[in-house]
């Protein structure tokens, strides 16, 4: 997981300035009304919806479409649009499980794209339950390094629920329960660690190993499933470490 965290990373920064950036924001922007249509609009007393703003500001959304979206899905203002949330369970080839997050107001095209980025790209989809035992929920959050210590970051969270603290290189990814996320991020905010993101994810109890070329094609189905209007995340269980992604680069 710590591999697909690198490439997320990498993913976003350079989102930030190339031509999908309009359809990151969508992404965002949907994530952020469905956060405050479920939770309220008050950022002190959700969270969730919180950590979103934080996601969409970092990735330099404007803070009137923030303030926006955050009026619709609080009812505040007109426009929202209710969104469905559904998983899609499938394969990549070399046996490497994948699991679609949407949020989709159209469960027919949300179904059909998904099954033709599978098509085109290797992979088939699965029936629900084939994949998703292969994962289990965890809270996630990435931690830009800024000189500081693994040792460090394990003593600011020391009296959360932590599971794990893993090295990305340029950041530390921290692992725990879901229902210590939003604890394990305070105190991380407390400590004056800034992060890069605060997310509720799927984490593969394992992964498998891919050759370069047989790696390349399981994230061209990665990359085309993201591209889709009705994705928010896709999870897999192939391992992405430091020699693979740089050979990948």
């Amino acid at each position: 997981m710590s591999g697909h965290s690198k490439w997320a990373t990498t993913k976003h920064k350079k989102a930030a300035i190339d031509a999908k950036r309009g359809k990151l924001f969508a992404k965002l922007i949907k994530n952020i009304e469905v956060a405050a249509k479920i939770g309220g609009p008050d950022l002190n007393g959700n969270p969730t919806l919180f950590d979103a703003v934080q996601k969409a500001k970092k990735s330099s959304v404007p803070n009137d479409n923030i303030n926006r979206a955050v009026k619709r899905g609080g009812g505040m203002e007109g426009g929202g649009v209710n969104y469905e949330s559904i998983i899609y369970e499938g394969y990549a080839g070399g046996g490497v499980a994948v699991l679609v997050e949407c949020l989709t107001d159209n469960k027919n095209r949300a179904a059909s794209d998904v099954r033709l980025a599978f098509g085109k790209n290797g992979g088939q989809l699965a029936d629900a339950g084939s994949v998703s035992y292969l994962f289990s929920r965890k809270g996630l959050i990435v931690v830009p390094k800024n000189n500081w210590t693994e040792d460090q970051v394990l003593e600011a969270v020391i009296e959360a629920d932590v599971e794990e603290i893993n090295d990305l290189g340029e950041s530390f990814e921290v692992v725990g329960p879901p229902q210590s996320l939003v604890q394990t991020r305070e105190l991380l905010q407390k400590a004056g660690f800034d992060y890069e993101s605060a997310d509720v994810v799927f984490y593969p109890s394992s992964q498998i190993h891919l050759e370069p070329d047989k790696a390349r094609k399981v994230l061209n189905l990665i990359e085309a499933l993201e591209d889709l209007d009705d994705v928010q995340e896709v999870y897999s269980n192939l391992e992405l470490d430091d020699e693979l992604l740089a050979q990948l680069d």
